[in-house]
């Protein structure tokens, strides 16, 4: 894909997960946050989320979505800052505007989609939002969405609580959708020339998630409930998680094929038999096929079991700590790094998928921008002398350079 310059006024996780994605492909990505207002520590609160690194305003948190990206402060709730911010489209010249704050702001500060692509027609304008513009004033976040979608009720022990997924699959899902969709607008432009206008919803968005649970509410759920399943699949058996000595594996049995295979191997024989043959044989029969594998396998060591069961081309693996994850064949050579301030390396998630830039950078970027970091230089890239940054800084419509 052709770099672009995207500017976004972004904050939290969802937004900056999905315009990371366009740091991955060669593009640049700059942060717009507000100038400083108040007592409070300014700038996106995800900033100081997590252990600090190096600064105050850079916490762990705030690493992965948003290494390799610029940052810029403007004040635009005046009218000076709103000026700046219609230069800056026409100027770098912005491909992408992108936000995630409420609808009901977007007029407020001057970054509506009518004001936005007056000043340059050729604006792919996307927003985030919890619900959508017909919702401009209903906040959201991903906790909370999860519970409210459905998410919690098919997550966690049958016998337990509702239970929030283990990583923030909301925020996550709108980043991925604002991508995706920023790239087919990409597209639009390339054959007709016009810009666009996006709004995302994260409840939508997310919904589309339950794409085989909520055929089945029309179905009577032919008996198979849509609440939690805990570690097991509610149409395939056995899927599950059992215990080994030094850990737990996950095995996952996907057809009949595969259950005659693991039936096959001594260790498991006991395990057959006739009724068993059929997937649904084995649903009316899951409690005690869950208890005599767990049996099996609580008696075995994890690797010995790990290595007899891939030997047999079935589906496992072992249960990891993300800490062993990132150590892994299949991703370390993948991890993206960056550096705190003294050098030292710092790993970051890998990349959805590899791409030409980031091979050419052998996966490395800059740390995440300090607060206001690149304001005096992108400014100046617009035209601005120095006399007018500082004027700017004095009357309060830009912030650059200080310890926050």
């Amino acid at each position: 894909m052709k770099p672009i310059t995207v500017l976004s006024l972004e904050q939290a996780l969802s937004l900056p997960s999905g315009t990371a994605r366009f740091v991955h492909e060669g593009s640049r990505v700059i942060r717009l946050e507000a100038t400083p207002r108040g007592k409070g520590r300014p700038g996106d609160p995800n900033r100081y989320v997590g252990p600090p690194v190096d600064h105050a305003d850079r916490h762990a948190y705030f690493f992965g979505p948003n290494a390799g990206k610029e940052a810029i402060t403007l004040n635009l709730r005046t009218g000076r800052g709103r000026e700046l911010l219609l230069d800056l489209i026409r100027k770098l010249p912005v491909d992408v505007f992108a936000i995630n704050t409420l609808p009901r702001r977007y007029e407020e500060l001057g970054v509506d989609y009518e004001t936005l692509s007056a000043a340059r027609p050729q604006l792919i304008w996307v927003g985030i939002s919890a619900y959508g513009p017909g919702f401009p004033s209903a906040p959201g976040y991903d906790p909370a969405l999860q519970a409210e979608l459905g998410y919690m009720d098919v997550t966690g022990d049958p016998a337990g609580t509702p239970t929030l997924c283990g990583v923030p699959m909301v925020d996550l899902k709108a980043g991925d959708e604002m991508f995706a969709q920023v790239c087919l607008a990409l597209a639009e432009r390339a054959e007709a020339g016009r810009g666009k206008r996006i709004d995302i919803s994260m409840a939508q968005a997310a919904t589309s998630w339950l794409m085989t649970m909520i055929p089945l509410l029309d179905l009577g759920t032919s008996g198979v409930p849509v609440g939690r399943f805990g570690n097991e699949h509610r149409e395939f058996v056995p899927v599950n998680v059992y215990p080994c000595q030094g850990g737990h594996l996950y095995l996952a049995i996907g057809s009949d094929a595969q259950w005659d295979r693991l039936c096959s191997l001594p260790l498991f024989a006991a395990l057959h038999r006739p009724e068993r043959n059929t997937n649904e044989g084995r649903a009316d029969d899951r409690e005690a096929i869950h208890a005599e594998l767990a049996g099996v396998t609580a008696a075995r060591p994890l690797d010995e079991l790990l290595g007899l069961l891939r030997d047999a081309g079935l589906v496992v693996a072992p249960v990891n700590p993300v800490s062993r994850v990132r150590d892994l064949d299949t991703i370390a050579p993948h991890l993206l790094r960056t550096q705190r301030a003294s050098g030292v390396p710092l790993h970051l998630a890998p990349p959805a998928v590899d791409t030409p830039h980031l091979d050419s950078l052998d996966h490395e970027l800059n740390p995440p921008p300090r607060y206001g970091e690149h304001t005096q230089p992108i400014l100046s890239e617009i035209g601005l002398d120095s006399s007018e940054i500082q004027r700017l800084l004095e009357d309060g419509v830009a912030f650059f350079g200080a310890e926050v």
